[in-house]
């Protein structure tokens, strides 16, 4: 991958630094809810101390529910041990600018126990982990990420104030691909766009998607873990970026009864050498090696779907006709199965159409790499090509709703082998507290539907 104009090596960033220019450096990491948290950290105090061993921070922050409380469960992190500390290693390969954010800096930490030794839970590692069980095959994985998220008129503090709902969404009707109305978003657009440039990211475009309001600003694939380090700066990027035009934008899975916000996942994997080891002389230009890969990922899809669908929210998405899957298949090009498989050569790929935009993509990817893994270990066999509908086939069904996909994800084996069993039951603690907090609250649909006809 090329150095571009916002990518800084730790040199570049010392001579800002000394000229001035940078005051600001934020040291990140992706937490369990996919969310970018850390510290900004003076510019100076940086170059002097934290560049050196990192800096420290609360453990609890891979132990708390999406509100930041303190939840029972995890082995990690509780009162009984006191809370203690993790350390934030800096990854100065992840080193930039953030052009949106006047005279500030950013690097993605890494985190460890002051030990040195990683922190399993971690999203980041978990992804590395399965990067380096590719890397022991001699094979590394490419990503690209789909975000698409919906935009509003209203500023986040109304939005809150109004409990998010009642907002204007800034279209009026369906806007897929279209340029009139997705025109008057372009000043947000086009300086999120050139935000991410200016940050390093390789920015594809943008169109307009289906939802009113909704868009999608594509970039281009890189190595997984560039991808997903992109891909969170990009998440928090925007809506730092929409907030400052007195906007509010979502990558809630489900929003509204009209369509979800999605993430498809584009995944192929390549020898070291380059060499592109999916495509080959079987059918539909496949070789052994992606027959097992599509295999693995079928076999490995419903008891995988809490790494691809985290929260209760996520699992309304899936609706029959909807463009977001229900069915467990796999076909070329084809958007109603689970498995899309797109491109030839080098680009040939399997799109998973599974992942909303609240996606953990660090998760989403590691469990897409284990499910490769798996089946080419085994071999497995490919089973035909689904053609047709799959929205009306008898194909087997993307779990439904957080509980049935927590209870798969606690029972599979496959998962416990990838990611440690220490990781499984951190992930199923986290799927256990949200189930409770969701089925212990009182919504607006019941309201409406109880309070005087009843």
């Amino acid at each position: 991958m090329g150095v571009r104009s916002g990518n800084l090596t730790v040199d570049e960033l010392n001579r800002l630094i000394d000229a001035r220019e940078i005051d600001t450096v934020i040291v990140a990491f992706t937490d369990m809810q996919g969310r970018l948290v850390g510290k900004r950290v003076s510019a100076r105090f940086f170059k002097e101390e934290i560049s050196h061993h990192g800096a420290e921070c609360c453990n609890y922050l891979l132990a708390v529910d999406v509100e930041m409380n303190t939840v029972a469960g995890y082995a990690i992190s509780s009162w009984e041990k006191g809370y203690g500390d993790m350390a934030m290693i800096p990854d100065f390969d992840t080193l930039r600018l953030v052009p949106w954010l006047p005279g500030t800096a950013l690097v993605i930490a890494d985190l460890h126990w002051l030990d040195e030794t990683p922190v399993p839970p971690s999203p980041r590692e978990i992804l590395k982990k399965q990067i380096a069980r590719l890397a022991d095959k001699g094979l590394v994985a490419y990503v690209g990420t789909e975000l698409e998220f919906i935009v509003f008129d209203d500023s986040y503090r109304s939005a809150w104030s109004k409990g998010y709902t009642g907002l204007t969404p800034a279209s009026d009707y369906n806007i897929d691909y279209a340029l009139l109305a997705s025109t008057r978003m372009e000043p947000l657009l086009r300086d999120i766009r050139n935000g991410m440039e200016g940050a390093g990211l390789y920015c594809e475009g943008v169109k307009g998607e289906c939802n009113l309001g909704q868009q999608e600003i594509a970039f281009k694939y890189d190595e997984a873990l560039a991808t997903c380090d992109n891909h969170s700066i990009y998440k928090n990027g925007a809506k730092e970026i929409a907030d400052q035009h007195g906007k509010a934008l979502t990558f809630m899975a489900k929003y509204n009864e009209r369509e979800g916000n999605s993430c498809h996942i584009h995944l192929s994997f390549r020898g070291t050498d380059g060499s592109a080891v999916l495509a080959g002389d079987g059918p539909y230009g496949f070789s052994t090696m992606m027959e097992h890969f599509i295999a693995g990922q079928l076999k490995t899809l419903r008891e995988m779907s809490l790494f691809f669908a985290p929260n209760i929210n996520s699992y309304k998405r899936y609706v029959e006709g909807s463009f977001a899957p229900t069915a467990v298949a796999w076909g070329l090009d084809n958007r109603t199965c689970a498995l899309r498989v797109v491109g030839k050569g080098h680009s040939l790929r399997v799109e998973n159409r599974v992942p909303g935009g609240d996606v953990n993509q660090y998760l989403a990817v590691a469990a897409l790499i284990a499910g490769g893994l798996y089946g080419i270990e085994h071999e497995l066999e490919l089973e035909p090509i689904f053609e047709g509908n799959a929205y009306g086939s008898d194909a087997p069904r993307v779990p439904t709703n957080l509980r049935d996909a927590a209870a798969l994800f606690g029972a599979s084996e496959i998962a416990r082998d990838a990611f440690g069993a220490d990781v499984v039951e951190h992930y199923l603690n986290n799927a256990r507290i949200e189930q409770m907090a969701y089925d212990s609250a009182i919504t607006d649909w019941e309201r409406v539907r109880g309070f005087e006809r009843f």
